[in-house]
């Protein structure tokens, strides 16, 4: 049988998330893979060609937030 479950690390232990079909005391074998951020996940899709003070700008210039802020009354 081939499970692939949730588990957080905590404590130096793997604890699943939701309960495990298993048996007491059975015998598996774990393959661990981290999670990766939504940036890991989107890293080079657009093929930026662009200099690190451009992709600083367009990261971080408030000017540019999406949606913009709403505006104060």
């Amino acid at each position: 049988m081939t499970l692939t479950v949730e588990a957080i690390y905590e404590n130096g232990v793997l604890k699943p998330v939701q309960p495990l079909p298993l048996r007491e005391h059975e015998t598996v074998q774990v393959t661990v893979v981290t999670k990766r951020n939504w940036v890991e996940e989107t890293a080079g899709i657009m093929g930026f060609q662009g200099t690190v003070e451009e992709a600083d700008y367009f990261a971080m210039d408030p000017d540019l937030d999406f949606p913009p802020p709403p505006e104060e009354q």
